[in-house]
């Protein structure tokens, strides 16, 4: 505890709650599973799988999906929720991007998501970082679609258009929480900015698909969940996904409470409903879940939708 999360030492003792019976998973020691693990610790590489503590590595790495976690391990944010260490990060590698790409061919990847930690120490938040990694991954794996979970780029002005401009074929940013829950919750970020981010996103690429992210089970009524879709919709977010918060130790933000499985799947229906391209919600859904094919579905969705206005 003191390695990973310093600023949490103080934090009163939350006991964590017994996990229901839909939320646990298995663990499969399948031979893609090891050959994943050893491509990725060959290239000394990160993903927010092990980072994050994710319940879904073992389905994803079986199927040998890893989501990478560039610019370090270490995060300069203190998220209430996240198992991402924090502390002072080290200097960016210089050859990332490269080994980025290379694993990503060692894996045959046909859809990649890369995601980071957030860096207020550099300048640009680490936008032109980011846009070297999804640069030469697209440049060495051409038919690789490229999906991107980024930091906010909390006052970094400008900076996140490099990785807009890059042009990955998704730019997801989780907005996390309800607002009222932010200072608890996710107290170095802002809900607003967050919204903008994506709605600037969308503005300056019409093409690129957006996506953003909800954990419930933090302490957020179902009107402000509904508040949050249509905030998100405003910002023209194409995806959604809806997750159980998971709390990671004893001293993070206390779960409030499991979700039943119907309840996320109202929550779907009701996105749906709204206007949302796709949506994904359950337990266990997280950012990077299926992302290979939910992208399918959704790039199939846009074009069915392309076709009915062509035909008005």
């Amino acid at each position: 505890m003191k390695f990973r999360h310093p600023e949490k030492v103080n934090n009163p003792i939350n006991p964590i709650k017994k996990k229901p019976r839909w939320i646990r998973t298995k663990i499969l020691d399948t031979q893609n599973y090891f050959k994943t693990k050893e491509i990725i610790n060959k290239k000394n590489l990160h993903t927010v799988c092990q980072e994050a503590n994710c319940p879904n590595i073992s389905e994803c790495w079986g199927k040998k999906h890893a989501t990478f976690l560039i610019m370090g391990d270490t995060c300069t944010r203190a998220c209430a929720f996240c198992d991402v260490k924090t502390g002072k990060p080290t200097f960016l590698d210089p050859l990332e991007p490269f080994k980025i790409s290379k694993a990503t061919s060692d894996l045959n990847l046909k859809h990649v998501v890369i995601t980071s930690v957030d860096r207020d120490d550099l300048d640009d938040g680490g936008a032109d970082h980011f846009s070297k990694v999804i640069k030469e991954t697209r440049k060495s794996n051409p038919n690789t679609t490229i999906e991107v979970l980024t930091p906010d780029f909390l006052r970094k002005g400008d900076a996140f258009k490099k990785v807009v401009e890059a042009k990955p074929d998704v730019f997801n940013h989780n907005i996390e929480t309800v607002p009222s829950l932010y200072r608890k919750v996710r107290p170095g970020s802002r809900y607003f900015a967050s919204v903008n981010l994506l709605k600037s996103a969308k503005e300056i690429d019409k093409t690129i698909f957006t996506k953003s992210g909800i954990m419930l089970g933090l302490g957020e009524t179902k009107e402000e969940v509904l508040q949050v879709m249509d905030d998100l919709l405003t910002a023209k977010v194409d995806f959604l996904t809806i997750g159980q918060y998971l709390q990671p130790s004893s001293k993070h933000h206390p779960l409030d409470r499991y979700v039943h499985p119907d309840e996320f799947q109202e929550f779907k229906e009701l996105a749906l409903s709204k206007g949302f391209l796709i949506v994904s919600s359950s337990p266990l859904t997280r950012s990077s879940y299926h992302a290979d094919e939910d992208f399918s579905k959704m790039k199939k969705l846009r074009e069915e939708q392309y076709q009915c206005q062509q035909l008005q």
